[in-house]
């Protein structure tokens, strides 16, 4: 099974995992889980190797990072429950650990080169679609890290990456479970619906049921936790009224740019090819006919499209356009360049065949003039000087800033002001604290407990700041008069759900017994609703697929589900209808989601396989 695992973990599959994995780590910050960390308190050991309280807290971290970005606004901080956080963060590590562990039991290995060309292949480390050291050195020194760590790091990604493809690709299921599947997809259901609205506005909220929820809910109603923040911003632009570029740089780079330029020569042909019908002795005497017609006066363009074996060409005279040095072949560029307007060549023989050349033109480049060009070359050979400029200054901000006790002095030797944010929490704010790196940097431990500069932050290539906590503003109890009408909104809307959720019961007790009379309201009847179907909300579309199939077309099956304004639907299932045969397309289809399905289970068997068997220690 592993040689097939193995075997499987080299194909395209691993490698379009390997770079999510890497897109992903760059984007989200998901690598800052595995920094490297201090040992001198540990979080667990498995099987011997130790995972430090520095790698949980970061792990922590993370997840709060993905809930605020799931979440948005929606976000409250006061809603988590940091021992679930901490535990659920420890549990992924450990399973880190373990998939390392038999990735490496199980001799998974690539070499220097590969690990290299992912690092080369990265968008994130490109600048206009090549790899840039300095890009690459900027981007994982935001990450916290130094190339050996980094490379480190991406290695045991690139493992677990090859372990996961490989155990996926495994996956395979028989024609049995295709067709039964299939059956099931296929099937369709006849059922009637019968809606209870809920009416909040219908129920009163007392007073006393609202201090009520809030004294017993407390941990809920917290005012955010914020912080202010200063911070100093370096800006590339700022660099282009510092750099100054000569009028002798600037004729050079003109002298450059023009002799780039290159004339065009417009060329017609008539080829005769050398191929299996006609071999080289046969060609040639054909070509050397046309020359002599040509020689007698006969014009070139209707020679051409009689004789011309050029496809491309013959209709049009053999003519083939204004092109430039480096277009055609060797042989024939040569022949060209050395007719004069209007001449034709002697036989010319290339890889294609015999070919007669006719220079119809010459045009000669259109040199622009320095001062059209000055405005672009100032910008080309200020902007070189700007990049410079714009890496030593992050170099020295950065240094600046770990040195100094505030951002003053940073501030100064570059000259830049100090700005404030407003207060923010965890979710972000506006302006740069929308940035997740910056939120990130201002609730770390560094910058809000320890009080210390932020590293130098990126927010976009032409963008780096540095901050520093201003103040913090703990989670505070909210008074009751703040979160009343939320709670009352709440209350009113859970009361209105049960009473309407008990009248469904309560009705469908009676149809069951067969006690029922008439309802109120006439029931939905739908048929050969399948599992897609539109129109219908998806809770209670799942709630009829769940329904067992009735006992006889005079005993409907009978359930209920709550949607998500509150509303209960009481559904009758009145039939079960088997689909139509699946097209061997269809089945096609199903194979691959199901042999898919079956590896990721396979993989998931695999995981809780390394964790039975391994000796996992928790502190």
């Amino acid at each position: 099974m592993l040689q097939n695992i193995r075997d499987n973990s080299q194909g395209w599959i691993a490698k379009t995992i390997i770079g999510v994995i890497i897109a992903l780590m760059a984007l989200t910050g998901f690598d800052a889980i595995f920094q490297a960390a201090t040992h001198s308190q540990d979080a667990a050991k498995v099987n011997g190797d130790t995972i430090s309280q520095n790698e949980l807290s970061q792990a922590v971290d993370m997840q709060r990072r993905q809930l605020m970005q799931q979440l948005g606004k929606d976000f409250d901080p006061a809603l988590l429950d940091e021992k679930m956080l901490r535990e659920a963060a420890l549990k992924g590590l450990i399973d880190r650990k373990l998939l390392l562990q038999g990735a490496h039991d199980a001799n998974f290995s690539f070499s220097e080169a590969a690990l290299d060309q992912v690092i080369l292949q990265t968008p994130e480390f490109q600048v206009d679609g090549k790899f840039s050291p300095e890009r690459f050195d900027q981007v994982i020194r935001q990450l916290g890290y130094g190339r050996l760590q980094f490379r480190d790091m991406l290695a045991q990604e690139m493992l677990i990456g090859q372990l996961r493809a490989g155990l996926a690709g495994s996956g395979f299921v028989t024609d049995s479970q295709v067709e039964a599947f299939a059956r099931l997809e296929k099937q369709t259901r006849d059922f009637a619906s019968l809606t209870f609205k809920a009416d909040p506005s219908a129920v009163k909220v007392t007073d006393e049921a609202i201090k009520a929820h809030y004294d017993e809910h407390a941990k809920e109603f917290m005012s955010p936790d914020q912080v202010v923040i200063d911070y100093i911003e370096l800006k590339k632009s700022a660099f282009f009224d510092q750099v100054k570029v000569s009028d002798d740089e600037l004729q050079a780079l003109y002298q450059k740019e023009i002799a780039n330029l290159a004339e065009q020569r417009h060329a017609a042909h008539i080829l005769i090819e050398v191929n299996d019908k006609m071999n080289d002795a046969q060609a040639k005497a054909r070509i050397e006919e046309i020359k002599q017609r040509l020689d007698k006066g006969e014009d070139f363009a209707a020679l051409a499209k009689e004789f011309s074996q050029d496809p491309g060409s013959a209709n049009t005279g053999g003519d083939l356009g204004f092109a430039g040095q480096g277009v055609y072949d060797p042989t024939f560029e040569e022949a060209l360049y050395a007719l004069n307007k209007d001449q034709v060549s002697a036989p010319v023989r290339t890889d294609y065949g015999y070919h007669l050349i006719k220079l119809l033109g010459v045009q000669a480049p259109e040199v622009p003039t320095f001062a059209s060009l000055k405005d672009k070359l100032t910008r080309e050979l200020k902007t070189q000087q700007v990049e410079q400029r714009f890496v030593e200054a992050s170099k020295q901000l950065e240094d600046s800033a770990f040195e100094a006790s505030d951002l003053a002095q940073p501030a100064q030797d570059l000259g830049l002001k100090v700005h404030t944010s407003e207060a923010f929490g965890r979710e972000g704010g506006e302006g740069i604290t929308a940035n997740r790196g910056v939120v990130q940097a201002a609730f770390s431990t560094e910058v809000l407990d320890e009080g210390s500069n932020s590293s130098a932050i990126e927010l976009d290539p032409e963008t780096v700041v540095v901050i520093r906590a201003k103040e913090h503003r703990k989670p505070a109890q909210l008074p009751l008069e703040s979160v009343a009408d939320s709670i009352r909104a709440h209350l009113a809307k859970e009361q209105a759900t049960a009473a309407v959720k008990a009248k469904g019961e309560a009705l469908i007790a009676e149809l069951r017994d067969g006690k029922a009379g008439q309802p109120a309201q006439s029931w939905k009847v739908q048929e050969a609703v399948a599992r897609n179907q539109e129109g219908i909300d998806p809770l209670a579309l799942q709630a009829v697929f769940r329904m067992t199939k009735p006992e006889a077309k005079d005993k409907p099956s009978y359930a209920s589900v709550t949607l998500a304004d509150g509303s209960v639907v009481v559904l009758r299932l009145n039939g079960v209808n088997e689909g139509a045969a699946a097209s061997e397309e269809e089945k096609a289809a199903y194979r691959r989601f199901l042999a898919s399905r079956a590896g990721q289970q396979d993989f998931a068997a695999y995981r809780k396989q390394l964790e039975a068997q391994a000796d996992i220690t928790r502190y």
